[in-house]
């Protein structure tokens, strides 16, 4: 087990170093698509740079077609983000086009000409984008009998106030002041909380100690992240930032459904033992969940040229929800088993309190998850490009808001009725 966890920490480090983060590397290998998409959505500024480097271009021809092409059908273009759907229509329509809207360049220009023909072994193109945006960085093939395969690095910049290269996109920016803001109340939180859980020692459970742990987890992720934007910005890599943050992001994840899970039950502070469909639970919910967190982060290092990247990104994202969903169930059968239980012994008015808690607690995983997964997306979908960063911010501050009531909610303290473990409830 913890053989097969290293060589998959050890293969996100190996992806993670072959990335370029804000510097786009795409490979497009014999594809007849008529469009491929070479870069996620990024928000230019009023005269923002685009870089364009290309090598490798080979065509090719099937074998029931015809063996003449139009190097003027093959090309790069810009389109904001908001005219997705009339590119959906001129596909739908058979344009090509590249006939329908001023494109960046295309294979008839002379110096992509000498790099078919072996002249040259790269050559790149350099833009300047005059009307600020959020685009995406297409390229359409129009002749759809005639694949065609190139290797290319796209570099998407805005100028600073120095005059300096700023590798984030407009309303990115303010995300390493977001980061390093939630890291500093991440540890403040987790700094209290061992105080709490050390001034209480003797009413500490385990699951205590694995809240603080899961605290100080999500506080080294935000660290990971401001460092990781730090380096971004400046030099479009991540510098390795993006290998500590695959890794505490690893661990964070499992932790939190974990944690969740266990809160839900009363394992340690309640009963000292899991039931069979609450091991079940775990069992399935968490490897799913860690291979969703792995697969998202892994379609955000591939670039969006590779096939179906779109369709992959939000089938992970709905698996994530699922897994969310799923840890639900451990809460509400404790719900159950309390409400039962309030009827059929002597410690009702105790049973009744730990019932109101539970389905306290139920009622601020679900806002939770809604909130995070929903809303935030939400969020992140609507609101202009140049407050991309609110959706973040909004994002952490919930996270923090949960991690905070939950502690407050079950910290050990000699009085709460709901963290003392009685040997007679062992049942519940």
């Amino acid at each position: 087990m913890c053989t097969n966890r290293a060589m998959l920490l050890v293969a996100l480090a190996l992806l993670a170093l072959q990335a370029s983060a804000k510097i786009s590397h795409s490979v497009v290998d014999t594809d007849d698509r008529k469009l491929v998409p070479l870069t996620d959505a990024f928000g230019f500024a009023d005269g923002g740079k685009i870089d364009i480097f290309i090598k490798d271009i080979a065509l090719y021809v099937k074998h029931d077609a015809e063996q003449t092409y139009n190097l003027g059908n093959f090309g790069f273009f810009l389109s904001p983000v908001e005219a997705d759907a009339a590119l959906e229509q001129n596909l739908s329509d058979d344009k090509c086009i590249l006939n329908e809207l001023n494109n960046l360049f295309t294979f008839k220009d002379s110096g992509i000409q000498r790099v078919i023909n072996k002249e040259l072994t790269n050559f790149t193109f350099h833009f300047i984008v005059e009307n600020g945006g959020l685009f995406y960085l297409y390229f359409a093939n129009c002749e759809q009998s005639t694949p065609v395969s190139f290797d290319s690095r796209i570099e998407m910049y805005n100028i600073n106030s120095h005059g300096d290269k700023d590798y984030l996109s407009v309303g990115e920016t303010q995300l390493e002041t977001v980061f390093w803001t939630m890291f500093s109340l991440f540890v403040t939180v987790a700094g209290i909380w061992s105080w709490v859980v050390w001034s209480n020692k003797q009413h500490a459970q385990r699951i205590h100690v694995m809240m603080g742990i899961l605290c100080c987890f999500k506080a080294l992720t935000v660290m990971s992240q401001a460092g990781m934007f730090h380096y971004l910005e400046r030099t479009g890599h991540a510098d390795g930032w993006n290998i500590a943050y695959y890794i505490f992001t690893f661990f964070r994840g499992i932790l939190f459904f974990t944690v969740v899970v266990l809160i839900g039950t009363g394992w340690s502070y309640m009963k000292p033992f899991l039931g069979d469909k609450e091991k079940r639970i775990l069992l399935v919910v968490i490897p799913l969940q860690v291979f969703a967190n792995i697969a998202i982060i892994i379609t955000k290092e591939e670039s969006p040229s590779v096939k179906d990247w779109f369709t992959w990104r939000d089938v992970f994202h709905l698996v994530d929800i699922i897994c969310c969903c799923a840890i639900l169930f451990p809460i509400v059968w404790s719900i159950k088993h309390l409400r039962e239980a309030s009827h059929t012994d002597g410690k009702a008015a105790r049973n009744l309190e730990k019932l109101t808690l539970f389905r306290q607690f139920y009622v601020m995983v679900v806002v939770y998850i809604y909130f995070t997964r929903i809303v935030v997306y939400l969020l992140k979908s609507t609101m202009q490009y140049e407050y991309a960063w609110v959706s973040e911010a909004a994002d952490q501050l919930a996270t923090l808001s949960f991690y905070v009531w939950t502690a407050v909610k079950f910290r050990p303290q000699p009085n709460n009725p709901y963290l003392k473990l009685d040997t007679s409830e062992l049942e519940l």
